[in-house]
């Protein structure tokens, strides 16, 4: 689907154009056409291959999808490929944006985000002289905002981590705060993929031979290139953060089920004395002294119900009990 296809001239607004005359527009000097196309069809992709030339290799990533995030060229193309995250019923679901950056061009392509970039347009032309760097420029501002978008997202994940660790000495939780953890995991996984091939890719934006195309705005490059760093830098922390919560939760397991063997030896000791007691004297011989003895079946009683209370008192005092 069509969003929007403007031709901007000097970096300011000409006019919105049909798609039948973008190519009538990249003739004229200093002017730049920008397309924005969400979920587009293979045949809607092949239009635009013909009106600005794309790269075959290109168009055929962006038709197959699930790329992972990069910067490719091709000659004074680019084909960049970034993750849209968003968060959905407690699950973190992927999209992507394709862009095709050419001199006197941009086209991106939007799928499976809700999102728009609308926001991004906008502010561009409130700033004309920085849209009169051209595509490079848009470039920058489309990345600078996907980037922003994982900045909530984190926030959101380091305050998960520290619900959880305040909940890890909670009795009987355990079992839940390992399907958290482990879910708060992956949702830092999910995150680091698409944060860290960006970062890399990002590096060929802002240092050593820099594409043609994005040449004017190399240093906002590296600004793009700052935040990915200190976000992949809290991911890595919160991975730490969540595999020491984890150690730690199945240390807590383990400490339950050893007091939980304690408590059952405790008493399968007591019981085992109470057997023994009642097995020596349940024994069938004629001569024992106590069958005869009127006062034997309370001493019996007694005796079992002494040594069960002293071992009781013993085991609670070394806190088995």
């Amino acid at each position: 689907m069509l969003i929007n296809c403007t031709a901007y001239q000097h970096g300011r607004k000409l006019a919105d154009i049909p798609v039948a005359d973008i190519s009538d527009y990249l003739l004229q000097p200093d002017t730049f056409v920008w397309v924005a196309l969400k979920d587009p069809t293979p045949e809607e992709l092949a239009v635009m291959k013909e009106e600005f030339g794309l790269h075959e290799l290109a168009i055929e990533d962006a038709n197959h999808g699930h790329q992972r995030p990069k910067v490719e060229e091709y000659d004074t193309e680019l084909f960049v490929v970034m993750h849209l995250i968003e968060e959905k019923d407690n699950k973190l679901e992927v999209g992507e944006v394709h862009v095709f950056v050419g001199p006197n061009y941009i086209l991106s392509v939007r799928n499976n985000s809700s999102r728009d970039f609308l926001g991004v347009r906008a502010r561009c032309e409130r700033e004309p002289k920085m849209l009169a760097k051209g595509a490079g420029y848009v470039l920058y501002a489309l990345m600078d905002a996907v980037v922003d978008r994982y900045f909530p997202l984190i926030e959101k994940l380091e305050t998960e981590v520290e619900a959880m660790e305040d909940r890890i000495f909670t009795k009987g939780a355990a079992s839940s705060n390992i399907r958290r953890l482990y879910r708060l995991k992956r949702k830092v996984t999910v995150l680091k993929h698409a944060v860290l091939p960006l970062m890399e890719a990002a590096g060929k934006l802002h240092s050593g031979r820099v594409p043609e195309v994005c040449a004017k705005s190399r240093h906002y490059f590296r600004d793009v290139y700052d935040h990915l760093a200190r976000i992949n830098a809290s991911l890595d922390s919160l991975r730490e953060m969540i595999g020491t919560a984890i150690q730690v939760n199945l240390s807590m397991v383990t400490i339950d089920q050893t007091e939980i063997s304690k408590r059952l030896a405790a008493w399968a000791g007591i019981f085992a004395v109470a057997t023994a007691f009642a097995g020596i004297w349940g024994m069938n011989f004629n001569h024992m002294p106590e069958l005869e003895w009127k006062y034997g079946y309370p001493f019996g009683i007694a005796v079992i119900a002494g040594t069960s209370a002293f071992l009781w008192w013993r085991f609670r005092k070394a806190k088995w009990l």
